[in-house]
């Protein structure tokens, strides 16, 4: 039985809720995952709103579920209205954090270059980062998807250092996220390839090898097979099909 991403390398399946949740909905999910047999092998996070960091970090203690902030600043305190600072992900129970999810990016104008310093911030701090990158329609169909994605990985590599070991990469095509539009697996194949190439040749050899590269856009359980099977792919950022029973399967879809 192999329930390491097809790259050899521990998979981890994430759950974005987004800007949706209810304390009714969200206990639905960590009762689903409480009691539901998960594959051991699979690392698997739950990303709520900052309102549930500390209401899942409850639920779920005990498990091996972890739990995720959707976003930190990258200060340590000061007049930042409405913001939530890497110390107050941790109070609430979170050891991970997204950043650089492409609503950040084109919805709220973060730049790479703070993208980058809410990484160094993160990482000091002691949270694990869910690194993500990815290129519009428009860029893609220009032929831009790795000149846009090594963009982003410069930031990142620039405020990482060559300590990856607590960095997880998210490839995020934005024409796939919540479209029902999903990359076929030989596209999302070629572009995680070219991105472990990259970090190979710009990070280390050591780094290329032991990241775990994940996959996120319209990730369900009829699609999550085939794309496991790919080599490059260590695992999935999984956005509203979290939220239904079907997440159970897409962690448990490499066993056998």
């Amino acid at each position: 039985t192999q329930s390491t991403g097809s790259s050899g390398i521990n998979a981890e399946y994430g759950i974005n809720s987004e800007y949706r949740g209810t304390t009714e909905s969200l206990t639905v999910i960590s009762d689903r995952l409480r009691e539901a047999e998960l594959d051991s092998k699979v690392e698997v996070v739950v990303a709520p709103p900052a309102a549930y960091i500390s209401k899942l970090a409850a639920d779920l203690s005990g498990t091996k579920v972890g739990v995720s902030a959707q976003n930190v600043h990258e200060k340590a305190s000061g007049a930042f209205t409405g913001e939530i600072s890497c110390a107050m992900a941790l109070d609430c129970g979170a050891k991970y954090t997204i950043l650089g999810h492409s609503e950040r990016r084109h919805v709220f104008g973060e730049s790479n270059n703070q993208i980058g310093a809410k990484t160094k911030a993160a990482l000091a701090s002691g949270l694990t980062v869910i690194a993500c990158i990815g290129e519009k329609e428009q860029e893609r169909e220009d032929g831009k998807t790795m000149e846009v994605c090594i963009e982003q990985l410069t930031a990142f590599k620039n405020n990482i250092g060559d300590d990856w070991s607590n960095v997880v990469i998210a490839y995020e095509p934005v024409w796939a996220i919540g479209t029902g539009k999903v990359a076929t697996p030989d596209i999302a194949q070629e572009t995680h390839a070219n991105i472990r190439a990259w970090l190979s040749a710009n990070v280390s050899p050591d780094v290329a090898a032991s990241v775990r590269i994940i996959y996120g856009g319209s990730v369900n359980g009829k699609n999550c097979v085939e794309l496991s099977r790919q080599g490059d792919i260590d695992g999935f950022l999984v956005g509203g099909a979290s939220l239904k029973p079907e997440f159970v399967d897409i962690i448990n879809c490499q066993r056998t």
